[in-house]
């Protein structure tokens, strides 16, 4: 064989090896491409790509465009796609633990929230893990805060009011605080609102910008009732399949994407309340008896969900308290 034509052939083969040990995951979230998470993962999973060579190459599948907001969890477990990210609370139906992070009023900074991320992270791990998943990261939303059609300055202002109820949390929350919850779906917020079916809602300042809420209500105080977490999980048997060395590349730029997260949610909740405000909202932190009032109905949740979660819950509240 000649010079060229070895060279040629070993070109070919060296080339069908990188392609056969190359691998081409999906990813898939519910949120869109501009949202501050979804910008986090597309780094993710660049500095994958670029850090293996492209051996790994992860496509992003945004805004709920490959699969729906309520099949990611089974779409991951079941390794139709080898990754994805949903919010841990979604889960709450399936083990109490997965809703702490919801217990209104129980981590209301973000200080809080990362001291209750650490606590319970051995635990998520270990129910993602029965589930043949594998916990890379987690990223806090801003603090969730009340939005209402009308000036609250106690908690008895909220009595007959329609509260909006996405959660069994929120659900429970409104009972407490004397209003009725409302199931609205949020493509509908501003109906609700407009024909007065709904007067409150608690939700995080990004989703009252998203959904223009200048349009349909007045107030948003912000109490930072608590700040749910959204997850990114990959399928165990697609993990174990890479090599270590990929392992390690993939756990690193996850370690830093959680750090990155964190940062970017805390400027989100500064950018997203100026917004608020610029357009027309009154933001307050709400009257010191507000305040007082829902840390209350906070405390009496935080004790029903240390009781639904058992020993489990008991340990993880008497650690936070600590």
């Amino acid at each position: 064989m000649k010079l060229h034509q070895y060279m040629t052939a070993a070109a070919v083969v060296a080339c069908s090896m990188t392609a056969a040990h190359a691998e081409s995951w999906r990813m898939a979230t519910a949120y869109p491409e501009t949202n501050f998470h979804t910008v986090n993962i597309q780094e993710f999973v660049n500095e994958i790509k670029d850090a293996t060579d492209g051996k790994l190459d992860i496509t992003v599948h945004a805004n709920g465009s490959l699969i729906r907001p309520g099949e990611l969890k089974n779409a991951v477990r079941s390794r139709q796609v080898e990754t994805g990210e949903f919010i841990i609370s979604g889960l709450a139906n399936e083990n109490p633990i997965f809703a702490v992070d919801s217990v209104p009023f129980l981590a209301v900074s973000y200080e809080d929230s990362e001291k209750l991320y650490e606590i319970t992270k051995p635990y998520l791990e270990d129910l993602l893990g029965r589930q043949n998943m594998q916990l890379l990261y987690s990223v806090a939303w801003p603090p969730q805060g009340m939005y209402t059609d009308r000036e609250i300055n106690t908690i008895d202002d909220l009595k007959g009011l329609r509260m909006r109820a996405y959660s069994p949390q929120t659900e429970r929350l409104a009972q407490l605080s004397g209003a009725v919850p409302t199931q609205i779906e949020a493509a509908d917020l501003a109906q609700a609102f407009s024909t007065g079916r709904v007067n409150a809602m608690i939700t995080s300042a990004s989703t009252g910008v998203n959904s223009s809420a200048w349009d349909f209500l007045s107030h948003y105080y912000d109490v930072a009732a608590f700040l749910p977490k959204n997850v990114v999980v990959v399928n165990k048997r697609s993990f174990d399949a890479l090599d270590d060395e990929t392992k390690k590349v993939v756990l690193d730029a996850a370690a830093k994407a959680e750090k990155r997260g964190w940062e970017r949610s805390r400027e989100e909740r500064v950018k997203q309340t100026k917004l608020l405000e610029d357009n027309g909202i009154k933001v307050s932190s709400g009257s010191d008896e507000l305040r007082a009032a829902l840390l209350e109905v906070g405390q009496k949740m935080a004790a029903e969900w240390s009781k639904e979660a058992g020993k489990e819950g008991e340990t993880i509240i008497n650690a936070f308290q600590q």
